[in-house]
């Protein structure tokens, strides 16, 4: 079993928290299912859970190098030379990003963020579509920010072949 869920942002990619924080249990009841991968939890899109082992390993393992595209929203106007090193890598503190797909993209017509993105009349946003195949930690944050553009929302749409589709925040379908 696989199941497409629509991680909302402040949701924690677990289904337990000693904190009491919003987590998978919130929204998937299903037993015995876990997630394939991570998504920081101010961070929204698709997940992947599943009950079957050998299939999270091979969405989850960074050596089969799934790409996973995002669309990120970031604070400035994205320019050709920024786009330029994160196709061809990023210095990062932990070494040197594998290179990315990268395009500035139209806003995408997708649901509002609660809470919203915060807005500041003097600084304008641009949104890029993102495709990696490494999963280091907050990776796309951390590229974003080494180019000059930090992250002000960021939405996973598709790992592999799954793609987010239409699936509202909180929402799943079972394949």
């Amino acid at each position: 079993m696989l199941i497409l869920f629509n991680k909302p942002y402040n949701v924690l990619s677990q289904f337990t928290d000693e904190n009491g924080r919003s987590t998978l249990a919130d929204f998937i009841e299903t037993p015995n299912v876990y997630a394939a991968g991570r998504l920081d939890a101010n961070s929204e899109g698709l997940l992947l859970l599943t009950d079957d082992g050998a299939l999270q390993n091979r969405i989850a393992n960074p050596k089969h190098k799934l790409q996973k595209t995002y669309w990120v929203q970031v604070e400035g106007l994205v320019d050709e030379p920024a786009l330029r090193k994160l196709r061809t890598g990023v210095q990062l503190k932990d070494g040197l990003s594998k290179p990315a797909k990268a395009s500035i993209i139209d806003q995408p017509d997708i649901w509002s963020r609660n809470p919203p993105v915060r807005y500041r009349a003097n600084i304008p946003t641009s949104w890029l579509e993102l495709a990696i195949r490494e999963g280091r930690n907050r990776q796309v944050r951390r590229m974003t920010a080494a180019v000059g553009f930090p992250a002000l929302r960021l939405v996973r749409v598709k790992i592999g072949e799954w793609e987010l589709g239409d699936l509202s925040p909180g929402e799943f379908t079972i394949l």
